[in-house]
């Protein structure tokens, strides 16, 4: 009983209190970039975050409403977490009504032996998994947590540390797995209203299970370096309230012809392809 109570506050508070901040913008990212359709089965990826957690409830209310019919799937893989970690997650999902599916596989481990490496090999590796598994239980899209925040911070690291312009964008195909499609529901929503969310219902959950990713806290690494950009971008808010609305809306209105290259289905381009193509026809209209 209490279970139910609580998971029913915790939906009506983001219908009602963090209406503005949290369901408007979730619905208008599903809308905006076209996310769901009728049919589809959705593998929901709880990693036992704020984040996946949100994402779980907001998913399941819009199923709830929507007129475009669609299943979900609550799907949980455990990489190697510690017992006290995989218990959490578990109780956290049985307090908001989540009935999860788990499956383990030995990920942290294989990641912990890479020196070079290790996190992106473990990103990698995640991915593969959860593609697989969603595949194996019939699903035709994977739902992952990323949010507006880490959709301006990874454009910045690419940036700043990447020596690349490039974004995140909402869904993508997997190359691997062919018909499926991995999308990001909480694309428009900002990482403090989710922690103000989860902060005015109580709610405790895993801030990071990886052991790898402790040990980089205090390196050279992306845990770091994220860190830099948020820290970054807390300061730039001071002076300019919607620092953040700008960088994201600039990923939606690319100018590629004020761009001396760029790239596009793994290809390189430059600007001398239509430089040099507009110098001919210029040529011409003058010999004419």
């Amino acid at each position: 009983m209490r279970e139910m109570e609580k998971y029913r506050l915790v939906e009506r508070s983001i219908v009602k209190k963090y209406r503005r901040e949290l369901w408007n913008p979730f619905i208008a990212a599903v809308k905006r970039y076209e996310l769901i359709s009728e049919g589809d089965r959705i593998a929901v990826c709880i990693s036992g975050g704020k984040d996946s957690m949100l994402m779980a409830v907001l998913l399941r209310l819009l199923q709830r409403i929507s007129e475009t019919r669609f299943e979900l799937v609550y799907l949980t893989m455990d990489p190697g977490y510690s017992e006290e970690n995989r218990k959490k997650i578990e109780e956290n999902a049985a307090l908001l009504g989540i009935p999860l599916t788990v499956f383990e596989t030995d990920i942290f481990r294989v990641a912990e032996a890479e020196t070079k490496s290790p996190c992106y090999l473990c990103a990698r590796m995640r991915r593969g998994h959860l593609y697989a598994e969603a595949k194996r239980l019939g699903c035709n899209k994977i739902a992952l947590g990323h949010h507006f925040s880490d959709v301006i911070e990874t454009t910045l690291l690419g940036m700043f540390y990447g020596s690349q312009l490039q974004a995140m964008i909402p869904k993508v195909h997997s190359m691997n797995f062919p018909g499926m499609e991995l999308i990001r529901p909480l694309y428009c929503i900002h990482e403090d209203d989710i922690v103000a969310w989860r902060d005015y219902n109580g709610l405790s959950f895993l801030r990071c299970a990886c052991r790898v990713a402790e040990k980089n806290e205090t390196s050279g690494d992306e845990g770091s370096k994220r860190q830099e950009i948020k820290e970054l971008l807390r300061s730039l808010r001071k002076s300019n309230p919607v620092i953040e609305k700008s960088i994201f809306n600039s990923i939606h209105s690319v100018c590629l012809d004020t761009f001396p290259a760029y790239k596009t289905e793994g290809e390189t381009h430059s600007f001398l392809e239509r430089y040099n193509r507009l110098t001919c026809e210029l040529n011409e209209d003058k010999e004419e």
